[in-house]
């Protein structure tokens, strides 16, 4: 299903409704919405080696962000932010594919850890320790990222690796700030001094990377909301 992001106008298609009865499954049914051209993965694939100019990352990740501070505002997570999940029209309009792992959440919910496909997944949820829509901020701070890299940022081939990555761009975090209740020990992981920031997308410059960096903390607790990156110098212009 195709979900449009908030606030892109025209206002999102909807073309048709299909029900299909299923005897003893309760049915289901399917939303038929207007054509999207292409996915953010194509237009980085096909980008210079520089990645995508900072005027088309600063246009996608303003829209990305409206659209997560609409959703979190009605309490949604989307928990699967990718590339692929990113759709761009021609006239560069942003909307969002695959809702199928978005779920509304409260402060007692129970969160399934096996969601956000594993190069995009938050240290929290690779933890299997609790989360909330901070994840989905992690998400879009590898994909900005990505964007101006044409390389993904952390690719691991494991939750146990994909940690590695992480730590080997930020640095291990202190113990003091390992999650009580996480999965693995502090200890399971070696000290490690972080990236130098000009280092982790060398072209980013550093107003760029400021915000990158507020969107990668491993604390998500100080992982900036959606509502506070739209008013980041980075995408105001006054880098």
């Amino acid at each position: 299903m195709w979900v449009p992001w908030a606030l892109c106008r025209p206002p999102f298609r909807l073309l048709d409704v299909c029900a299909v009865p299923r005897p003893h499954r309760g049915g289901s049914v399917t939303l038929v919405l207007e054509h999207v051209e292409r996915d953010l993965r194509a237009v980085i694939d096909s980008a210079p080696q520089r990645g995508l100019p900072h005027s088309t990352a600063k246009a996608v990740l303003l829209q990305l962000l409206s659209g997560l501070d609409f959703l979190h505002s009605r309490r949604v997570l989307h928990r699967d932010l990718k590339p692929e999940n990113v759709l761009l029209s021609r006239r560069g309009r942003v909307k969002v594919a695959d809702f199928g792992l978005a779920r509304i959440y409260s402060a007692n919910s129970a969160m399934t850890p096996g969601v956000v496909t594993l190069w995009y997944r938050a240290p929290e949820v690779l933890l299997l320790g609790p989360y909330s829509s901070a994840v989905d901020l992690w998400s879009v701070g590898c994909i900005f990222a990505e964007m101006l890299s044409r390389t993904p940022l952390f690719c691991g081939s494991s939750e146990l690796e994909q940690l590695g990555k992480i730590f080997d761009v930020l640095g291990l975090p202190p113990k003091e700030e390992w999650p009580p209740d996480a999965a693995l020990p502090h200890g399971a992981f070696s000290e490690r001094p972080p990236t130098p920031p000009e280092d982790i997308v060398p072209h980013m410059g550093a107003v760029g990377t400021e915000l990158l960096l507020e969107l990668l903390q491993f604390r998500p607790q100080l992982r900036i909301s959606a509502q506070s990156a739209l008013q980041h110098r980075y995408l105001q212009g006054t880098e």
